[in-house]
């Protein structure tokens, strides 16, 4: 402490030193002191004086303060006191009055500076790295802040120092685990400015679960209700997700969009909102639009949107829609993220177009959507997200679009008057005197009729009652009037955008407005008169409207046919003029930025020109139509009849390929067929196998079962000849004797049988003697000796049962003696054993009883046993059946393919035809789409088709 006296300026005599000498001896003392104690000390001041004396401090302390680093890392407090001096000399977070001494400019340009010094020795920032895996609070979080400053003011040249270090990204994501809450806040600024514009430390961080951890803290903070923390959370997010097809990939693919449903979760009571919860929330619709946006992948976009309706997300965002005391820029921002939410998901959309508002009775949300878009009093910001929201909803969404103009059909409007309908809002907005609502209504009108040839037809049916008295007037007609009446600019553009949609690529809709003859003497009149700059973008829209007149024109009107109209330019403007007129759209300043997102972002009211859609109608017919202001009669004839020739192939082929692909549908059905045939009979045959198995297992259980009641019979028969006879036995006895009568009845039935065979035979002998011719001695000889045969065979047979009687009598003889042998043996003794002959009955009828119920089983099992073997036959059945209808279908497999072959050729047949066609029409300068355009669109459509399969 006496050498800080000293150099601090203590009460010693002499001249006071100034601060960089002051700085000069710190330095030296931090060089060449050997105890860590002056080192520390010396040190210390450094940083205390880091603040005041920025550059002196940076330029001499710089390189001691690095070595200090390296070499005493065993002192925490060195080390701290030397990353905070670091942090002030490199940091621009100066205080108030140094700020007020020094521009922003000197600032800015001392600490880059500094930056670039300390990192041009890449070992100082891989030293930083490995500080600040030190767990000291005094070591890390100055190393944390020192870290981050250098990420600002060089962030590429850090980034890919870090990214080439070893686990350098990997060290910094353990920030986000720290306990110690104002190292991990610290830890989320400081990955904040690493994953700037880097995809790779993107990927980096996001595989090192960076999105588990940053979600749990948003969490843990209370969702939207957190502070500051979650708004750094938020902001770390939109880092790694935002043109990252990789990470948002991963982020779905990892179910976090799931994670994000409860930040949306608002209460009734909307009223109060603080400021911090207003910035959440918007960071979170963002967050959610982000995954969602037009410019991503239609693939990646698509899932998301799918995922966010099936966890009810999308349903949590309309319930912020239709609530109420929702702050004016939140709701706008939530009407922005539905919007993409439900662009080109069919599903979404349908969704969508269900949502009612809480009102009563309940309206539609699109319906109340549109209300507060034509009413002038609501904000303009609020105005253009609903005009979004209006076309994502029927952005490729034919469903909607019909919905949307059958409620302008005379058919569908309510004569009730009690609802409003979206029509009758888009035609109130159409014609109010507020030129923003009629641009926005002519813009939501025209998309849609997008791509819709059959709503453009069908929207001519609309009828307007202009007032009390006179006839009413189509639609068509009231839009030609209005332009005519010289409105605003922005009216006539928006009205002039509806007009070019309605009638491009529509013949019908062009004859119509060609049938009224004021149309055409006013678009020429517009055209050919020299106005001011403001007028110049409605003279090209209105030569657009000419042009589609013009290229779509079919011809049917004699009096404005395509020639026609054309000598009609060349003699009112000019064909030169007509071009340059219809190059204003193009080279407007407006238009180029309507073209480059599909959301209206304008910075003001009259900056609310032109549509996003359009430009891509005026890209595609701007070349189209100046080519056929140039064609002569000739040419347009040829190119009519090409046209018929080639729609006319067009359709054939069409046609081909609509019969080939439902073709390979039934192909498709059918191998499910046998697939599902297949499973069946393997499941079959393994059914089988199982009832096999259980046959031979029943099989094994009752031979056991028979074999163990021989045993017992066995076992009872031994036990009553030894022990003793009873009742029973006495029974058994007379049953025997019985039974030896019978056997004797029967033995002489069957010798008087053979007697009466013997008899026969013998009259037999003497009529073969007395037969006459040869022949008929012949045939009676073999009649006889057959039947004799058999006679012989019934005697033996005979023979053999007698023989086989008699032992059995000769063995019942010798049982019954045997038995009357005991029974007069043990006659006297029957009285003295009556208790043994109760134990013996009781005996006898518990055997009695167990060989009933053996029996029974024994019925039962040859009962399942039948069962079993009739079920077997009927699935051996079942699997001949199905291997006929295998058969059956492979058959037809067959036979569809040789059809699809015959198919392709005929196909190939017409390909040649239709190519030499396009061959005559390119010789002759008509524009023609090859072959591969007309293909990948007819495999958009079929991708279309197959997303609005999966998602019913």
């Amino acid at each position: 402490m006496n050498f800080l006296r000293g150099v601090m300026g203590g009460p010693s005599a002499g001249p006071q030193p100034s601060g960089a000498e002051t700085i000069q001896k710190l330095c030296d003392r931090v060089a060449s002191s050997t105890l860590l104690d002056d080192r520390r000390d010396a040190v210390r001041a450094l940083k205390s004086l880091s603040k005041k004396y920025r550059l002196e401090v940076g330029i001499q302390a710089m390189e001691h303060l690095v070595r200090v680093l390296q070499t005493d890392r065993s002192d925490s407090e060195i080390i701290g006191y030397a990353l905070d001096t670091l942090y002030n000399v490199i940091s621009n977070d100066l205080e108030e009055e140094e700020q007020e001494e020094n521009s922003p400019k000197q600032v800015d340009d001392l600490g880059s500076q500094f930056t670039e010094i300390f990192i041009k020795q890449q070992e100082n920032v891989t030293l930083l790295l490995t500080l600040v895996e030190e767990f000291d609070f005094h070591v890390r979080w100055p190393g944390v802040k020192l870290l981050t400053s250098l990420l600002k003011q060089q962030g590429p040249q850090v980034q890919q120092i870090i990214l080439v270090s070893p686990m350098g990204v990997s060290r910094l994501m353990d920030l986000l685990a720290d306990s110690r809450e104002v190292i991990r806040n610290d830890g989320v600024l400081l990955l904040q400015q690493l994953t700037k514009s880097n995809a790779a430390i993107q990927k980096i961080v996001a595989f090192e679960n960076a999105f588990e951890r940053l979600l749990d803290i948003i969490t843990e903070e209370g969702n939207s209700d957190g502070g500051i923390v979650v708004e750094d959370c938020l902001l770390l997010l939109q880092n790694l997700l935002k043109n990252n097809n990789s990470n948002q990939n991963f982020f779905k693919e990892g179910s976090y969009i799931q994670r994000m449903k409860p930040w949306f979760e608002v209460g009734d009571d909307n009223c109060g909102w603080s400021a911090q919860k207003v910035t959440n929330l918007h960071l979170m619709l963002q967050l959610v639009r982000v995954l969602v946006s037009p410019t991503n992948p239609p693939g990646a976009t698509s899932s998301c949107q799918k995922a966010m309706f099936h966890c009810g997300l999308l349903q949590q965002l309309c319930t912020i829609l239709m609530a109420t005391g929702v702050p004016a820029d939140i709701l706008t921002e939530t009407i922005n993220t539905v919007s993409e939410v439900i662009r080109g998901c069919q599903m979404n959309q349908d969704y969508f177009a269900s949502v009612n508002a809480p009102s009563n009775p309940p309206r539609p949300a699109i319906v109340v959507l549109l209300m507060s878009m034509v009413n002038e009093r609501q904000p303009f910001v609020l105005r253009c997200a609903v005009l979004y929201c209006f076309q994502c909803f029927l952005y490729k969404n034919q469903k909607g679009q019909g919905e949307i103009v059958s409620t302008l059909l005379p058919s569908t409007i309510d004569a009730t008057g009690n609802s409003v309908s979206a029509g009758q809002l888009l035609c109130g907005g159409l014609f109010s005197t507020d030129s923003l609502s009629n641009w926005c209504a002519a813009v939501a009108l025209a998309h849609a009729l997008q791509e819709n040839a059959t709503l453009k037809e069908q929207l001519l049916r609309v009828q307007l009652a202009t007032s009390i008295g006179n006839p009413p007037v189509s639609l068509l007609q009231q839009c030609t009037n209005i332009l005519s009446q010289g409105s605003k600019v922005q009216t006539r553009v928006g009205l002039l955008m509806l007009l070019c949609t309605w009638l491009s690529n529509c013949s019908i809709a062009v004859t119509h407005f060609l049938h009224n003859p004021a149309n055409v003497p006013f678009l020429t009149g517009q055209i050919a008169e020299n106005l001011g700059e403001e007028e110049q973008l409605v003279q090209g829209l209105c030569a657009l409207l000419l042009g589609i007149s013009i290229y779509y024109n079919d011809n049917s009107l004699e009096n404005y046919r395509k020639e026609k109209l054309k000598q009609l330019i060349e003699k009112r403007i000019g064909r030169e003029n007509f071009i340059e007129k219809l190059g204003f759209i193009s080279k407007h300043e407006l238009y180029s930025r309507a073209a480059q997102k599909p959301q209206p972002s304008f910075s003001s009211p009259d900056h609310m020109m032109f549509d996003h859609e359009f430009t891509k109608l005026v890209k595609e017919l701007e070349g189209v139509i100046s080519k056929a202001i140039y064609k002569s009669s000739e040419e347009d004839k040829k190119e009519e009849e090409v046209k018929k020739t080639l729609e006319q192939h067009d359709n054939i082929v069409t046609h081909y390929k609509k019969v080939i692909r439902e073709q390979d549908q039934e192909l498709e059905e059918l191998k499910q067929q046998v697939n599902t045939l297949k499973s069946q009979n393997e499941q079959l045959q393994t059914t089988v196998t199982q009832q096999v198995s259980q046959i031979q297992q029943h099989k094994d259980q009752y031979n056991l079962l028979k074999v163990q009641l021989g045993k017992d019979n066995q076992h009872h028969n031994s036990h009553s000849d030894t022990v003793q006879v009873n009742g029973i036995q006495v029974e058994e006895v007379s049953k025997l004797k019985e039974e030896l009568e019978e056997w004797k009845n029967k033995h002489e039935l069957l010798q008087g049988q053979l007697r009466e065979k013997d008899s026969l035979i013998e009259k037999l002998k003497p009529l073969q003697l007395e037969m006459g011719t040869e022949q008929s001695s012949q045939m009676s000889k073999s009649s006889g000796l057959e039947h004799n045969n058999e006679l012989q065979k019934e005697l033996e047979m005979l023979r053999t049962q007698i023989q086989l009687q008699s032992a059995e009598i000769s063995k019942l003889q010798a049982e019954n003696q045997k038995l009357q042998v005991m029974n007069t043996s043990t006659d006297p003794a029957l009285s003295d054993t009556s208790a043994t002959a109760a134990k013996n009955l009781e005996l006898e009828g518990r055997l009695v009883q167990e060989v009933k119920e053996l029996k029974s089983e024994v019925k039962a099992l040859s009962e399942e046993k039948a069962s079993l073997k009739q079920h077997l036959d009927s699935s051996n059945s079942t699997v001949a059946i199905l291997q006929d209808e295998k058969s059956k279908l492979q058959q037809e497999v067959a036979e569809s393919k040789k059809e699809q072959d015959d198919l392709l050729v005929l196909l190939a047949d017409q390909d040649q035809k239709l190519s030499a066609l396009k061959n005559k029409l390119k010789d002759l300068g008509v524009p023609v789409e090859d072959e591969d355009d007309i293909e990948s669109g007819d495999q958009a459509d079929e991708d279309e088709d197959g997303d609005e399969e999966e998602q019913d």
